[in-house]
């Protein structure tokens, strides 16, 4: 039996004895022991009862345990759900209501919590440290276990992807759509099996899991695999990587760091940046510091990656580069869909076998951002500069990326409008060194009414993940509006963007 992705990521390594996962105190996790490792989980996801096409959700803190879930549900062709560890409870139980999991994996602390909203599905725990409930399950099982056959249509994950009106919608991956995205960026990227990335990105999100791991893996590279981003922990394991993968807030810190050098990174092949905007800025401070130019790329949930700036030739500050090799960009009037001429702005649409299939159980929402000719509208406005490179000049809808992650405004207002004494509001991200964007709300009271800011922000922060909190709210007497009535952010963000 053949399994699309399952087996060029993993299968072929299953005897492979080279370091996979280069862990803390010197340990290491070789190849062959963590395809025998997601042998034994999917051997626990058989006995629970799970067949293929079945959902697997998962909201751990990252280990190497978590990252063999992934690979278990390859192996046995189950969909995996990679979820934020970051969502609240409210949050979750929408996730799992429309995706209607066979399976949920949690922290030991947080199924007491997960339990009330299950909605049927199987619960195992799985903590930081790769102790819980499945991890002994799986120490019962024999390391051997059938490769479902999955075909290049099959569903390998779906992510979660927020909506301006609220609703989240689940953007559905095939084996197909990641293993031609993984081949792309391993060639284009030069990786090899000499290659030793420095990982430190999530793995619930697609950067950390499915470029950083698939191309490692693709390449039979290695991974030091850090549980999250810590600047002096990452400058102590720089010696031993060849390329690191980050969001801007990365190389941020790592700038403010003294010990960050020229001679620091004199080893170093690659520094790739993605997620969220690299100012102008960060990339010219990075290349005088160190000498080595990062390398922007452009991509998204439903789409994996797009474009890249080119591996030997000019990586040009605010541009994303050219398209993957197999992937069409073009630019459309928004309104029309007719393509505009090269060099005016307009919205970016991608077409490729990197492009989802669709938005699980919405296929009202999946015609509206999915031609028929097979080009996703992705809501981005660009151009394509005079010399190929495409630059992102802002987003149609409201999206505020901080930190790499997707925040949409409207969740946030809807909660702010429904506090007492507000009249209305606006959220809006403004330019943020560290984080790409940050988030500032503005509140307009009720006639009569005095609100405090701090007070506005204790009552919302419960109901939203912490990447989602604003930075601050300001009160306001009235919010710009154009001649239709329409507010307009774009004066919000010019009057807040030099003291955010």
């Amino acid at each position: 039996m053949s399994n699309v992705l399952f087996d060029p990521l993993f299968g072929r390594h299953a005897k492979n004895d080279a370091p996979f996962l280069m862990l803390e105190k010197g340990r290491a996790l070789s190849y062959g022991d963590f395809v025998a490792l997601s042998a034994r989980l999917a051997n626990v996801f058989a006995e629970i009862g799970l067949t293929k096409g079945d959902r697997v959700a998962l909201q751990v803190a990252k280990s190497p345990e978590a990252l063999a879930v992934y690979a278990a549900c390859l192996r046995s062709g189950l969909v995996l759900l990679p979820l934020n560890t970051a969502y609240t409870t409210s949050e979750l139980a929408y996730f799992l209501g429309d995706a209607e999991p066979g399976l949920v994996i949690c922290d030991a602390e947080d199924a007491v919590a997960m339990t009330g909203i299950l909605k049927g599905a199987a619960l195992h725990t799985l903590n930081a440290d790769g102790s819980g409930s499945l991890s002994d399950a799986a120490d019962a099982m024999p390391a051997v276990h059938a490769v479902v056959e999955c075909g290049a249509d099959d569903l390998a994950a779906i992510l979660y992807t927020s909506g301006t009106t609220g609703r989240s919608k689940g953007a559905m991956l095939s084996h197909a759509n990641l293993l031609s995205n993984a081949t792309a960026l391993a060639d284009l990227w030069r990786f090899t099996d000499a290659d030793v990335l420095l990982h430190a990105l999530p793995i619930f999100h697609t950067h950390g899991l499915f470029v950083a791991v698939n191309v490692s893996a693709l390449s039979g590279a290695a991974m030091i695999f850090h549980a999250a981003f810590k600047a002096e922990k990452l400058l102590a394991d720089l010696p031993r990587a060849t390329v690191l993968m980050g969001v801007p807030t990365f190389y941020t810190r790592l700038l403010a760091e003294p010990s960050f050098t020229r001679e620091a990174t004199a080893h170093m092949r690659l520094f790739v940046s993605g997620s969220a905007p690299l100012l102008a800025d960060t990339h010219t401070d990075f290349e005088a510091r160190t000498g080595h130019r990062i390398l922007e790329r452009y991509g998204m949930t439903e789409t994996n990656m797009n474009a890249s700036n080119p591996y030997e030739g000019d990586r040009r500050p605010g541009t994303v580069g050219f398209p993957l090799p197999g992937t069409e960009i073009r630019i459309s009037d928004p309104d029309t869909g007719i393509e505009v001429p090269q060099g005016e702005t307009g919205m970016i649409e991608v077409r490729g076998p990197n492009v989802f299939s669709g938005y699980w159980r919405m296929p009202e929402k999946t015609a509206e951002e999915l031609r028929e000719n097979g080009f996703f509208i992705t809501g981005d406005l660009g151009q394509i500069d005079p010399d190929g490179y495409l630059v992102i000049v802002g987003r149609q809808k409201d999206l505020i990326i901080s930190g790499g992650y997707n925040i949409y405004p409207k969740e946030i207002e809807v909660l702010l409008d429904a506090l007492p004494g507000v009249r209305e509001s606006a959220v809006f991200g403004v330019a943020d060194p560290d984080f790409g964007e940050a988030t500032i709300g503005v509140v307009v009271p009720e006639p009569g009414n005095t609100l405090d800011p701090a007070a506005l922000l204790s009552e919302i922060t419960p109901h939203l993940a912490r990447f989602k909190h604003p930075r601050r709210i300001e009160i306001v007497a009235d919010l710009p509006r154009n001649t239709m009535g329409k507010v307009q952010k774009n004066i919000l963000r010019q009057t807040y963007t030099s003291d955010a």
